[in-house]
């Protein structure tokens, strides 16, 4: 998978485009010349760590047999130090299914599988180029 991000002219953001998608990068307004039209990079991180483990839910959910008729996902991210770094990962997951079963095994299997956690959990190596 290869994604590119691209700065937007007269601006100090930049549009990020995956497949036929698009989403954009910035700082708040008045940080480093930030506009506030776009994400900060802690909250793209907690953003894909969100939706990645949504994405599996349903992933999980189809493979189960079953359909989730509610999900609610809320990710927040501690950050210390300089440079500063992610610190602590916590999300917390409401799920209900169509039929009112219990979510447990959907929700433990698709934690098992969310790629974002446990790339993170394992420490991505990083090249720059």
């Amino acid at each position: 998978m290869t994604i590119e991000y691209r700065s937007i002219e007269g601006t100090g953001a930049s549009v990020g485009r995956a497949r036929n998608h698009t989403v954009i990068a910035d700082r708040p307004v008045g940080k480093a010349s930030g506009t506030g039209i776009g994400f900060n990079g802690g909250e793209l991180l907690a953003l894909s760590l969100g939706g990645c483990f949504c994405n599996d839910v349903h992933y999980t959910a189809h493979e189960l047999g079953t359909a989730v008729s509610r999900l609610q996902v809320t990710v927040t991210i501690d950050f210390d130090g300089d440079p500063l770094l992610a610190t602590n990962a916590t999300v917390w997951v409401q799920c209900e299914l169509a039929d009112g079963g219990a979510a447990d095994e959907l929700l433990a299997r698709a934690r098992e599988r969310c790629t974002v956690a446990n790339s993170l959990r394992a420490g991505v190596a990083v090249a720059f180029k």
